[in-house]
């Protein structure tokens, strides 16, 4: 009680004396600060775990703890989740999306640090997937319950979800500007200078306590030393097309194997299915241990037979083609190494394997053209500029790949075949895949907000908020006479013929029955059951905005009746909506 009298009396100091645009400048710089913190807690505690179970491994050789570590790896998140967390927490990004969605942009506060842990288990046993999504769960957690303590309004709660997504990329990533990019093209609704510039703030703070903790150091330190060819330019285009196809690849077959997950509902039995299958893996193919960033830095820096160690296939490391299949296979397991420790219940993000399938198929590709030795590729280019084409791809998120590659390795030289290549994935898969792999779901349900303002707004709007009750009911066995004498004391041209169980029958318009109301000789002898028709729509109580006005254009309808659970709620308008969108729109982009 003492807490929540201190934090009433600081609220009501904060009105009195912090105005409400300064103080959001003040929460975001807040979140930039606990969502970096989380980000540093998080990839040190899987740096450390994944160093303490594979030190000493040899090299030269396969070795079978990889059989092993996965499946511990994945039984101990499920453990954790079943029993200490007891809610869903994977999918970080999506979660996210569906809580701006249809939450109000309200996040668990067990998401604070349930992710972390989590993903600590997953990813350092082995897990094939990436730390960032939980980590941006994490941030916009922080930021979405912040907000709320502060009891701010909707659209401040979804800035701060905003805001601790964007400290946490800037805070894993040191990638500031990544940070807010991706924020504003994965997750935000609109763009506007009051959500920039908290965003902005909360991106530079995560940075800077990653700076503060870890130095200057990028995740993936890499050297241009063969710049931008101009000659090469068709080959970046190949890249980007084959990065499409990859992502495409990738997220088909993720969505494919999770949904063969969902249909076994026997958690145990997913876990032994998922650490067996995850185990084989990784112990044939050492690189998929993980988030893979080592791999990457392999490519980076020349050492491509390093990929070999630790392999039943260490012997391809001198062998050209052999080697270039061996990475081929990668490719192609590596969505299913992904897709399986999810689907089994681990607990992690597809932003590492997006970063790391590009960044073998930039090498790929390159490897792959100069063994025909008519022209000669820089692969570690190849390998970085991979990396944006299979973000864009995957993600559907072109600027957030482009700038997050160029701030995490350096590569400023390489801007122009970045954006060529990471444009050309992305229009690849679009012509096939209209949603990401975070938005397909929710897409699929209509659960998602996008950046469509229109759809966004229509979203915020409930139907049960603009049905009208004040239409005269009549009953299927009143006489004209009765309908007439009901109609004298309406204001309405509509009359819903309701049962003895209130079901909808139909309607009466008063514009069918205008030629004969004034006849006193049918009063008697015609009954409303004959007059009424069935109305061209009717309308769940339950169903979304968006529907709801789709309804309405194919039909070409102005009213239309509510139902709920067959029985009569009362007629929502066309107009009554617009209205109300209005008014909904004016406080969703007042800055």
């Amino acid at each position: 009680m003492k807490n929540k009298s201190l934090l009433s009396r600081f609220l009501i100091w904060r009105l009195k004396n912090i105005k409400e645009r300064q103080f959001v400048l003040i929460l975001s710089f807040i979140v930039g600060i606990v969502s970096g913190l989380s980000a540093l807690v998080l990839k040190s505690a899987i740096h450390f775990t994944h160093h303490f179970l594979t030190k000493g491994l040899n090299v030269d050789s396969a070795n079978l703890l990889y059989l092993a570590f996965p499946a511990i790896g994945i039984l101990l998140t499920v453990l954790y989740v079943k029993f200490f967390v007891k809610d869903n927490i994977g999918h970080g990004v999506s979660r996210i999306l569906y809580a701006i969605s249809k939450k109000n942009s309200h996040i668990k506060s067990h998401n604070n640090y349930s992710s972390i842990i989590a993903s600590t288990l997953t990813i350092g046993f082995g897990g094939s997937i990436g730390s960032e999504a939980p980590i941006v769960l994490t941030g916009a957690s922080m930021g979405s319950n912040l907000a709320r303590m502060f009891h701010m309004n909707y659209k401040i709660v979804t800035l701060m979800v905003g805001c601790g997504a964007a400290g946490a990329i800037g805070g894993i990533f040191k990638a500031p500007i990544a940070g807010m990019v991706f924020t504003l093209e994965v997750l935000m609704l609109d763009l506007t200078m009051a959500s920039l510039i908290p965003l902005l703030i909360s991106s530079m703070t995560g940075a800077s306590i990653a700076y503060f903790f870890m130095g200057k150091g990028v995740l993936l330190s890499y050297t241009v030393t063969e710049p931008f060819v101009f000659g090469n330019f068709p080959y970046y285009i190949l890249l980007g097309v084959f990065a499409g196809f990859a992502s495409l690849y990738f997220t088909r077959i993720s969505m494919f194997i999770e949904s063969k997950f969902e249909g076994i509902s026997n958690s145990y039995r997913k876990m032994l299915i998922g650490g067996t299958v995850l185990g084989v893996l990784i112990f044939l193919f050492p690189p998929l241990y993980g988030e893979g960033y080592n791999t990457i830095q392999a490519l980076l820096s020349g050492s491509h037979t390093d990929i070999v160690n630790n392999s039943v296939f260490y012997f391809l490391r001198d062998n050209y083609w052999l080697l270039l299949g061996y990475v081929m296979m990668i490719i192609l397991f590596k969505a299913i190494a992904s897709s399986v420790t999810t689907g089994s219940g681990g607990v992690g993000g597809i932003f590492a394997p997006s970063l790391f399938l590009g960044g073998v198929s930039g090498f790929f590709v390159a490897r792959f053209v100069n063994g025909f030795n008519f022209i000669k590729l820089s692969e570690s280019n190849f390998t970085l500029i991979g990396m944006a084409g299979m973000m864009a791809g995957v993600m559907h998120a072109p600027l957030t790949a482009i700038f997050l590659i160029v701030e995490i390795t350096g590569g400023y030289e390489l801007f122009i075949p970045i954006m060529v290549t990471a444009t050309i994935a992305y229009l690849t898969i679009m012509y096939f895949e209209p949603h990401s792999i975070y938005t397909k779901h929710l897409a699929k349900r209509g659960e998602l907000i996008t950046h469509n303002k229109d759809k966004a707004v229509l979203t915020l709007m409930k139907l049960g908020k603009v049905i009208e009750t004040d239409l005269k009911q009549v009953s299927p066995d009143a006489t004209l006479g009765e309908l007439v004498k009901i109609i004298s004391h309406s204001q309405r041209n509509i009359f819903p013929v309701i049962d003895e169980e209130d079901k909808l029958m139909g309607i009466v318009l008063l514009d069918d029955i205008r030629h004969i109301m004034f006849n006193p000789e049918m009063y008697d002898n015609i009954f409303v059951r004959n007059l009424m028709i069935m109305p061209p729509a009717i309308l769940d109580a339950d169903a979304p905005m968006d529907k709801v006005m789709r309804k309405f254009e194919e039909t070409g309808a102005w009213n239309l009746p509510v139902t709920q659970d067959e029985k009569y709620l009362g007629f929502v308008s066309k107009a009554k909506i617009f209205n109300v969108y209005r008014r909904v729109l004016v406080h969703f982009s007042d800055e």
